[in-house]
């Protein structure tokens, strides 16, 4: 192994970084902390037109959240500065003109017009689409000039013959036909550098040793492999990544639910989950570890087991190993969560700090239930609500309607008020007795009373509900619902 080892994640500030992107920035984070190495990160921020406002901050965002530390880069400095591509322009400004220089690059006047002309009549033929080579001679530069006075953008001159071949860490041997590919270009007119021109110099001048990139770029393999060649250096280690797919087996997009990584984190996921789940995506331990801390990650991580084959992405999964996490936290850690989700779920003119005391209390009711964190608010409304509101439907359903129900509940109501200790037991105790005192099944009294006391068919346990709810709002909440009852009885 290459000693130190250097890997980079480099994404462009032209959108929110979605999963597959993340998924290669903890595979490069995994391989740098596995060997002692350096992880860098670095901002291709050429492409100008297509650049989003808030996509920096939102990736810088992405990996804070999924604490995937940088040793190098923005905000944290570093020897190769700087790591905003479009603050190295007058470094690719040099190389290019040392491959024109060379004769290995040459300047190209095409017009747009002229070239989307080549492309249509190139398509119409059923021929390869790509530059048909006019001003690679110094006759057909001339022509062009003269012809469409455009300012030129500078072509690498790519060999007509034989192949360019490197070894993939993943796939193996991979070979590319020279007399298949263009002369692309390198150097745009305003002076920017193409993704493939830029990326090569920084990688080389920054030191990486190891390219772990999306299999989308593996075709672009053949024009980096020439570029180093022009400059005579040694090309890094490639490891092109497995495709992310969705439960059909198609490239994972929004129509599968895809959304960026932060829109996972809105949506109540926790950060180890994503980095294990996406880990996943592609590598494994083996064929049935799925739940692996993050030190096990960084222990076990390596290039080898990395698969060929396109992963899948299944929602259910994530959700199930989110439901999962979630259980192994503590009380005090899940509260601190869960009341940021109510709070942020709140009005902002409505909004008030959360009840840690009493949401800790709140908190081991919904633990096994919680799947997402942001069904803690809808969960634990009912907890905060002095009054609900009732569906004369749902309690008709339930069988509240019943005259057994309705000659009972008074009775239970009195006993409530008057029980020594409002715990758990000593309510479930009461409860049971009661349905037996006046021969009730206990499942259709408890399905009243939880309705009554929740407003709802299903909630957390009923007895500890109901014992964290505290006897004042039980009492007021059945008193409410023997009032609404008595209300439809005489037909008001």
């Amino acid at each position: 192994m290459i000693d130190p080892v250097r890997v980079r994640y480099a994404p462009s500030p032209t959108g929110n970084p979605h999963v597959g992107n993340i998924r290669t920035a903890i595979f490069n984070w995994l391989f740098a902390k596995h060997f002692g190495g350096v992880f860098v990160l670095r901002i291709e921020d050429t492409d100008q037109n297509r650049k989003v406002d808030g996509a920096l901050e939102n990736i810088l965002e992405s990996l804070r959240w999924l604490e995937l530390d940088w040793d190098e880069g923005p905000e944290v400095g570093g020897s190769y500065g700087s790591y905003f591509q479009s603050e190295r322009l007058e470094i690719y400004k040099e190389y290019s003109e040392q491959l024109l220089s060379s004769g290995q690059a040459y300047k190209c006047y095409c017009s747009p017009d002229r070239l989307k002309e080549m492309r249509d009549k190139q398509q119409h033929l059923k021929q390869s689409i790509g530059y048909d080579g006019l001003c690679r001679t110094e006759k057909g530069r001339d022509q062009a000039m003269k012809l469409f006075s455009s300012r030129p953008v500078l072509r690498f001159k790519t060999p007509s013959v034989g192949q360019s071949t490197f070894i993939d860490s993943i796939r193996g041997q991979v070979y590319f036909e020279n007399s298949l590919m263009d002369d692309f270009v390198i150097l745009k007119s305003d002076g920017y550098p193409t993704y493939h021109m830029a990326n090569v110099i920084d990688d080389h001048l920054m030191g990486i040793t190891h390219v772990l990139r999306a299999d989308e770029w593996l075709s672009s393999g053949s024009k980096h492999l020439m570029l180093y060649k022009a400059f005579s250096w040694p090309p890094p280690i490639f490891a092109h990544l497995p495709i992310i797919l969705g439960n059909d087996r198609s490239k994972l997009s929004k129509r599968h639910g895809a959304v960026s990584i932060l829109e996972y984190r809105n949506q109540g996921f926790l950060p180890d989950v994503m980095l294990n789940f996406l880990a996943l995506l592609g590598w494994s331990i083996d064929d049935k570890t799925e739940i692996i801390s993050r030190d096990d990650l960084i222990r076990q991580f390596s290039i080898e087991r990395i698969g060929k084959s396109g992963a899948i992405f299944d929602q259910e999964k994530l959700e199930w190993m989110n439901g999962f996490y979630i259980r192994t936290l503590s009380t005090n850690k899940l509260t601190e969560i869960v009341a940021s989700f109510i709070e942020k779920a709140t009005p902002i003119d409505l909004r008030l700090p959360v009840d840690r005391k009493y949401l800790q209390k709140i908190t081991p009711l919904i633990q096994e239930r919680l799947k997402t964190l942001s069904e803690a608010p809808d969960i634990t409304e009912f907890f905060f609500k002095e009054e609900l509101i009732y569906d004369v439907k749902e309690l008709v359903k339930v069988g509240l309607n019943s005259k057994e129900i309705q000659s009972t509940l008074p009775e239970i109501l009195r006993d409530l008020q008057v029980l020594d200790r409002f715990e758990p037991q000593s309510v479930e105790n009461l409860l049971r007795s009661c349905a037996e005192k006046f021969n009730l099944k206990p499942g259709l009294l408890f399905r009243c009373l939880r309705l009554i006391c929740t407003g709802r068919q299903v909630s957390p346990p009923l007895f500890e509900t109901m014992s964290v709810i505290g006897r004042r709002r039980c009492v007021n909440r059945m008193s409410a619902v023997i009032k609404l009852l008595s209300e439809i009885d005489s037909g008001r």
